[in-house]
């Protein structure tokens, strides 16, 4: 498998779109295909516009509590990570954050010629480029409930689960993996 990378999103706006259909997409027309896509159902923006997804990207780009990336499979755009601090975003109020957390989303692109492993390779590098920064202590995510392919997937690479938690657009399951649970998953 090639290698996986990781670069920040950039999401500048789409004056430029293409009208003849030629040259690489900008890296919000990317996330907008993936995001509206039928496979991802669990990020909740299936009619989200094109413009909706800019200034959703904007806003991450513009706060101090959240980041974006786009990740590569060789050169190949193939993946979607944020990284946020859950004091501040996503889980404010709704758990106890402790020293070091940080909170992640990850999206694989949707494909119609899935790559055995290819998932499981996304989040170990997602992981891995979490925890490369010496201050994270605990990655805290909270997927849908219902998400049972990524609690799945979750699980595999050292995830506890906390517990089920209310937000306004879902019943969330709370889980967090320290160093060493990430660590003890990778062996």
């Amino acid at each position: 498998m090639n290698r996986l990378t990781i670069r920040p999103l950039d999401p500048s706006p789409s004056s430029h779109l293409r009208t003849d259909g030629e040259g690489p997409l900008s890296d919000t027309e990317l996330v907008h295909g993936w995001v509206t896509h039928p496979k991802s159902a669990y990020w909740m923006m299936q009619d989200a516009s094109l413009t909706d997804i800019e200034r959703e990207y904007m806003a991450i780009a513009a706060s101090e509590h959240q980041d974006a990336f786009i990740g590569l499979h060789g050169s190949t755009p193939a993946f979607l990570m944020e990284r946020y601090d859950p004091a501040h975003v996503e889980l404010k109020g709704l758990y106890e954050p402790e020293p070091g957390d940080v909170g992640m989303h990850f999206l694989v692109a949707p494909t119609d010629s899935p790559v055995h492993g290819f998932t499981r390779a996304v989040i170990t590098a997602v992981m891995t480029e979490l925890f490369a920064d010496p201050a994270t202590r605990r990655v805290v995510v909270e997927p849908d409930v219902r998400n049972t392919a990524v609690h799945a997937l979750n699980k595999a690479v050292g995830f506890e689960v906390v517990r089920e938690l209310e937000k306004p657009e879902k019943t969330a399951l709370l889980s967090v993996c320290t160093r060493a649970a990430f660590e003890g998953a990778r062996r």
